[in-house]
């Protein structure tokens, strides 16, 4: 069993940072993508910023310059840097990752189980 569990959201002001983290735990053989969502009620889960093995990244233009998306293979962990935050970034972040277990034969994609990011004074 593979589980994704999310840490580091909450309130802050407009102008701060937060860092958010998603580790990745279980029968891991090796990770692929790993990738940050967001979502508000009513709307679509969105692409924030995304990060391959190898460390290539691409990121939402609405967060471009503000946010870093960043990875700890050893750790199997992926880092989301959220800097200049905005109150149109709050939203729950989600995590998302292409793992294969080591008793599987292909690739699957997990989700964490998200995290709450309010930006407000």
């Amino acid at each position: 069993q593979v589980q994704l569990v999310e840490s580091g959201g909450g309130l802050v002001q407009p102008g701060g940072s937060l860092r958010l983290s998603c580790a990745a735990s279980g029968s891991i053989f090796s990770i692929g993508a790993m990738a940050w969502y967001r979502q508000v009620p009513g709307k679509q889960r969105d692409l924030v910023a995304g990060i391959t093995n190898s460390g290539g990244t691409n990121y939402a233009d609405s967060v471009k310059g503000r946010f870093i998306i960043s990875r700890d293979n050893a750790k199997n962990t992926v880092y989301l840097q959220m800097n200049s935050l905005k109150p149109e970034d709050t939203a729950v972040y989600y995590c998302k990752a292409r793992i294969l277990r080591r008793t599987a034969v292909s690739s699957e994609t997990y989700w964490g189980q998200g995290t709450q990011v309010t930006v407000s004074s």
